[in-house]
């Protein structure tokens, strides 16, 4: 494996995060579901939130991606929206220097907390998010054993929603001062 650079993302990423996301996740759904799930990254995200998402890529392009943004109802919240790595790279701690970049990243902005959301079936997101400092949110109802929130993302589309603090930086600068 060759060395991975991590960069922040950009628009002209969108239509290789989409194929990577189809490609990605095509050896545990059909390809009609992979592409259903390739439309929770419509372009507008890599348009209004390229600064705060993170690419990894070595000399054969990109091999991991974090979709993530600041609040902007929140001045210390943070949402981690979509994340990506190749198959053969999962488990190597990609997952994890993507996360502890996006948290810092976020420390730097003054960002206090960040969170995410799973289904309560994907039981390798909620492991992982645990691993990671997350705590789980209560929920409305019990699904899979886990706490979640009912219909979150539409009728049956119960979700757990996690939540992790993190410190700020003391280079943190104010909005105020800007």
């Amino acid at each position: 494996m060759s060395e991975m650079t991590l960069r922040r993302a950009h628009v002209s990423d969108h239509g290789t995060i989409v194929e990577c996301v189809r490609s990605w996740w095509g050896d545990s759904r059909s390809p009609d579901q992979a592409r259903e799930l390739s439309l929770l990254l419509p372009r507008l995200f890599l348009q209004f939130f390229s600064g705060t998402s993170l690419v990894l890529e070595d000399g054969d392009g990109i091999k991991a991606f974090l979709v993530g943004f600041y609040s902007a109802d929140n001045d210390h919240g943070a949402y981690i929206h979509f994340v990506g790595v190749a198959p053969e790279l999962r488990g190597q701690g990609v997952g994890r220097r993507l996360y502890t970049a996006f948290f810092e990243r976020a420390a730097e902005a003054g960002r206090r907390e960040v969170q995410a959301i799973t289904s309560p079936l994907n039981t390798g997101s909620v492991a992982f998010h645990r691993a990671m400092g997350f705590t789980l949110e209560e929920g409305d109802r019990e699904v899979n054993g886990l706490p979640a929130h009912g219909d979150y993302d539409g009728p049956g589309q119960h979700r757990v929603c996690f939540r992790r603090q993190i410190a700020v930086s003391r280079t943190a600068v104010s909005p105020q001062a800007e």
